[in-house]
């Protein structure tokens, strides 16, 4: 066999062949095509790569790449202001894009009859935009609104540091974004210059994945982009790197609740043959809770969060670890990093280590290829890097590489000496972070090699006959104690499932969290198996066991291979059922999650919904958010967590969702075998409606802190769940929030008020609300307010136009049809409809409930909720210090 572009010569005779199938064409203008059938959703995505990204700015239009991204939907010769994202709206689809370091993509994802119409619109857009320049002036003010959004975000702050510090002279240590000086002075000569020097079809390939004839995409494809003229692309290559040693370090400090610790080392591009095994070491490093800093760091209560990661874009990689904590374990967390890094080059991970990871990895390609919109970017970023055919040799180079080529890698790049990292720490907490420190961390001999568990024994029991029946696609099985709800999905060899109750018992405000702790503390031992058995259990499937808590329901769901559904099932219920809850798993669990309770204050766009959710329900019910608080989560004990457990968990008639690529009778014989235990459990009663805490006036709760931005949330009171109205409430939301939503329309593209502005239906079992939120300057923050109030006002006063309503309707219908082009999403339609919703009878057409909603009905739910003096609001005071 010959050398794969990733150095390694073995592949596995099973392994998917990502780009089998797909149709190529290059046009005489030099602009590529892709086009793969793919029947398993009615449903296409046609994604826009262009080879143009943050290493093609120059210092002077640092930042430019992104400010054209936001220009594509700005208008055409053709198409007016907003026109672009309406019109995809009313096909039925939805439209983004992202800007990266070394390309800017653009996609839409609609109904696979509606592909025609996608490549009119993503054409012109492309190709004609008309970069007018005082639509270009309002959209600098969003995008430096975007700016300080990421300026509060700690994570992002730390994570651009560390390449600022690791580079010297290439374009990777530059504020990607942008600076608000710099870009609040571009012109439109500037975005035009850069725009016909880089948006070229040599530099362009559009990827098409769906539902379609390849012969008919092929066509309409080059009825839009054959002539378009061909131009050469302005090429201006990035400063060179010079190699260097040496260890650097840098402490930030400000408003923060928590350290973010980010350290990273130069590694190599995407190509390169050491590629491959550092993603390997990233996730035998990080990936899943068998990790080997997950055990040293997340089980152990030192960090609440740790990751590891290799980047490569294009030409030059970034490995990069990092952990959130509190300050003062900044150390001990430094430690435990550098001991698990230092191990890795020094001893490589076992077989079991690196099986674990492997099967992982290969998963999580499968669910990355599922949606369509996934594999389309999948097959243009391959391609912009050389060619489709890299997917499948990347993924057999996945298959093939060894424990010794992932340690030399290691090895190679993870070098103590060459470690560059930086802390970022609340004002006045913590020490520090100094090169010494750093020395000192990876001067210490490799930490001994903790052994992989062994392979659980969990016996499997025979699948059983079983008989149900089936309601628009999904088969109902009653068994004793449970139900099980199974649906087939075609695609990707994976299965979806999860095991589930319903929330029958409210938790008490001294006690909120306590059913996220029961679920939580779980995972760390049960049926004789401590944390590490089980995660190695589950992750030798091809999934982590991730614990569910909502308002709603509680339980555990995991994504495994589709020939190992039997020990998956058998694995969740012996967790739901049989957890050990000791008392010191109890406390290393609450501990992680008083921390993260406390750091949800530094998430702009979380905590003003806490708040305001409080303010509308008051401290009990929906008013206390799922994970807790600080203090009630301090306070709860073991005793009380294993009561709750046996009361409102294993008490409880579990609910169990699978969706996969196999028969449902199939896999409800193996769900049968695993969750049928004899004992009868009836359906719970539901709980009573939650109670509203306002009393005809605003009420808010609200906190100022030290930020570049304020951000508000807005509750009304809405349509719960099961309520007759709640389509009419979400056609609202649609006519209200996203591109070319009434709010986007008014706050952000006529004001420039914000970059994040939205609306959206929140409805649960027992209430419902209507919601928006904005994120803006400290001192536009009434003028925020205001406008947002007279937009909503609007619908309770006039009908929404017979335009908008279609537009909004069709976009409905349409994404019902997208969202199951996914087995997860899948998975949960069918519980929320089962737990939260009338059964599965509401899915046999969703589009038909939204196309019944007449404007009148609109009109009525508007008048009924958004009254100004019945509102909540949660609020972050920006600027303060």
């Amino acid at each position: 066999m010959a050398p794969s572009p990733f150095g390694i010569r073995t592949a596995s005779p099973a392994a998917p062949l990502w780009a089998a199938g797909v149709r190529r064409e290059v046009l005489p203008n030099g602009l590529t095509l892709l086009v793969l059938r793919d029947d398993s959703a009615p449903v296409v995505a046609a994604v826009t790569h262009v080879k143009a990204g943050f290493f093609d700015e120059p210092d002077c239009w640092i930042g430019i790449s992104h400010v054209l991204e936001h220009m594509f939907f700005k208008g055409t010769e053709r198409r007016g202001v907003g026109e672009v994202a309406r019109e995809t709206k009313a096909a039925g689809g939805y439209l983004n894009a992202h800007t990266s370091y070394d390309h800017t993509s653009y996609f839409v994802v609609l109904p696979a009859d509606r592909l025609a119409a996608a490549l009119d619109i993503q054409s012109d857009a492309l190709r004609n935009s008309v970069v007018d320049a005082g639509e270009l002036a309002r959209e600098l003010q969003v995008i430096i609104q975007e700016a300080k959004r990421k300026l509060d975000s700690p994570g992002s702050v730390a994570y651009e540091t560390l390449h600022e510090v690791m580079y010297d002279r290439h374009r990777m240590r530059r504020w990607r974004i942008g600076t608000e000086s710099q870009l609040a002075g571009y012109t439109r000569d500037d975005l035009v210059g850069y725009y016909r020097s880089r948006y070229v079809p040599e530099r362009t390939v559009i990827a098409i994945v769906g539902a379609v004839d390849p012969e008919q995409a092929l066509a309409l494809a080059r009825a839009r982009y054959a002539d378009w003229p061909p131009a050469p692309g302005a090429v201006d290559p990035s400063p060179e790197e010079p190699p260097r040693v040496g260890i650097r370090a840098r402490t930030l400090r400000g408003d923060v609740a928590q350290a973010e610790l980010t350290l990273g080392w130069r590694t190599v591009p995407p190509l390169d043959p050491d590629a491959v095994p550092l993603d390997l070491a990233a996730a035998v490093l990080s990936a899943g809770r068998g990790s080997w800093l997950y055990r040293a760091l997340r089980e152990t209560g030192l960090a609440t969060a740790v990751s590891a990661h290799n980047y490569s874009p294009t030409e030059l990689g970034v490995f990069g670890v990092a952990a959130e904590c509190e300050p003062e374990r900044l150390g001990d967390v430094l430690a435990a990093i550098a001991a698990g890094v230092r191990r890795m080059a020094a001893d490589g991970p076992g077989d079991a280590d690196l099986e674990r990871a492997r099967t992982l990895l290969q998963a999580r390609w499968a669910r990355r290829m599922e949606p369509m919109e996934g594999r389309a970017a999948a097959l243009a970023g391959a391609e912009a890097l050389g060619g489709v055919q890299l997917l499948d040799a990347e993924y057999a180079a996945l298959g093939g590489a060894t424990a010794a080529e992932v340690r030399e890698a290691a090895r190679r790049w993870l070098r103590p000496d060459s470690v560059s990292a930086v802390a970022y720490l609340p004002d006045a907490r913590g020490a520090a972070l100094t090169p010494e420190l750093l020395r000192q961390a990876f001067a210490l001999a490799p930490a001994p090699a903790a052994a992989a568990p062994p392979p659980p024994v969990i016996t499997v029991a025979a699948g059983r006959s079983v008989a149900g029946s089936r309601t628009h696609g999904v088969l109902h099985v009653a068994v004793a104690g449970a139900d099980l709800l199974v649906r087939r999905k075609t695609g990707v060899p994976l299965v979806t499932v999860g095991v589930y109750v319903p929330r029958v018992t409210i938790e008490p405000p001294s006690l909120a969290g306590i059913g996220a702790l029961a679920v939580r503390t779980s995972l760390r031992g049960a049926a004789g198996l401590d944390a590490a058995a089980l995660a190695f259990a589950a992750e030798r499937l091809g999934g982590s066991l991730a614990p569910s808590a909502t308002v709603d329901w509680l339980g555990f769901a995991t994504v495994v291979l589709q020939d190992r559904l039997a020990d998956a099932a058998a694995l969740l219920a012996r967790v739901l059922a049989d957890p050990t809850l000791t008392d010191d798993a109890i406390a290393a669990e609450r501990q992680l999650m008083a921390a993260e309770a406390k750091q949800v204050a530094d998430d702009m766009f979380r905590f003003p919904f806490q708040l305001a959710f409080r303010a509308a329900f008051g401290d009990a019910g929906y008013g206390l958010p799922v994970g807790g608080l600080p203090d009630t989560i301090a306070a709860i004990g073991p005793a009380a967590v294993r009561d709750w457990h046996a009361a409102g968990i294993a008490g409880v008639r579990r609910t169990v969702v699978a969706v996969g690529d196999d028969e449902p009778e199939r896999i409800a014989e193996e769900l049968a075998a695993a969750f049928d235990d004899g004992e009868p459990r009836a359906a719970p009663l539901r709980p009573p409606a939650d109670a509203w805490a306002l009393d005809g006036h605003p009420v808010e709760r609200s906190v100022e802190r030290a930020k570049a931005q304020s951000a508000f949330a807005m509750i009304f009171p809405g349509p719960a769940r099961r309520a007759p109205e709640r389509h009419a409430a979400e056609l609202w939301a649609a006519v209200a929030s996203g591109l070319g939503g009434r709010l986007f329309d008014a706050l952000r593209d006529r004001r420039s008020l914000a970059y994040t502005v939205l609306a959206s239906a929140w409805q649960k079992s027992r209430a419902g609300a209507l919601v928006s939120y904005i994120a803006t300057s400290p001192e536009r923050e009434d003028e925020a307010r205001e406008q947002m109030l007279i937009e909503l006002r609007r619908f309770a006063v006039e009908p929404v136009a017979p335009a908008e309503l279609a537009q909004a309707a069709s976009y409905l219908a349409g994404q019902a049809q997208i969202r199951r082009q996914s087995a997860g999403a899948l998975a949960g339609e069918i519980l929320e409809a089962w737990i939260s919703g009338d059964g599965l009878p509401e899915l046999a057409d969703p589009a038909a409930a939204y196309r019944r909603v007449t404007a009148a009905e609109l009109q009525a739910v508007a008048e009924r909720s958004l009254d100004p003096g019945r509102r909540a609001e949660g609020v972050v005071h920006g600027g303060r210090s």
